[in-house]
């Protein structure tokens, strides 16, 4: 990735150091220092200035509310990186129904029962059992490539991560990835497989990463932005 950024000339700087701000990202130099110099200095920051520039989106855009406020007839749920409305329809049924028809959410409720946590709760159950399925579908795609077998793979709630490796191969998945785009879903399953064969974050292992989805840094980098709103859930 090219780095755009200023230069800054400082006499009292006495070696080059990179400030990231929500708008520029600029480089303070000493007055001699050439400019080859500094463009060295700045690709051998590169991750590093990613990085931070990431975390600044990501406080930037930490009010972003996936999730609706209400669970009422017309509230948007989100699913797959986009939003469907809700109908909440009466039912003879003794418990609450959820189906999805690519257009809407509806749930079935027994005569118009109104409790909203009931609703959340049978929402929550479809999307892991939605999920378990989708998971096992880039499990069956990706694993066998470099023979990146689990043990088993189980969706979870997980208040802090998205997903982890066991030392003996059980991956763990969160649920909330359902609600993300179907590529970010993807990107976790198959970091998680990676960890089969790499168990830490080098070059090795981003270079696995790799060659199952070559662009996987717009995936890391939509979790870094989104991933605090996406963690608060239903």
């Amino acid at each position: 990735m090219t780095i755009d950024y200023q230069i800054k000339r400082s006499k009292r700087a006495v070696r080059a150091r990179i400030v990231v701000t929500a708008e520029k990202v600029a480089v303070v130099a000493p007055v001699r220092m050439h400019e080859q110099k500094i463009a060295q200095f700045v690709k051998s920051k590169q991750e590093w200035i990613t990085d931070a520039m990431l975390k600044l989106q990501s406080r930037l855009h930490a009010n972003i509310r996936i999730a609706p406020e209400t669970y009422i007839d017309g509230a948007l749920i989100p699913y797959q990186g986009r939003h469907y409305p809700l109908q909440i329809q009466s039912s003879q049924l003794r418990r609450i129904k959820v189906e999805f028809d690519q257009i809407h959410f509806r749930v079935f409720v027994p005569n118009l029962c109104d409790d909203q946590e009931s609703i959340k709760l049978a929402l929550t159950a479809w999307f892991k059992a939605r999920g378990k399925m989708l998971v096992n579908q880039h499990v069956s795609f990706h694993a066998p490539r470099y023979q990146l077998m689990p043990r088993s793979c189980r969706l979870k709630t997980q208040k802090s991560r998205w997903g982890s490796c066991g030392a003996n191969n059980d991956i763990n998945i969160n649920w909330l990835l359902t609600l993300a785009p179907p590529e970010i879903l993807e990107y976790v399953v198959v970091h998680e497989l990676c960890h089969i064969q790499v168990r830490n974050h080098s070059k090795d292992f981003w270079d696995l990463v790799a060659q199952h989805l070559p662009n996987f840094h717009e995936h890391r980098q939509w979790l870094t932005v989104n991933g605090a709103s996406l963690m608060r859930g239903l």
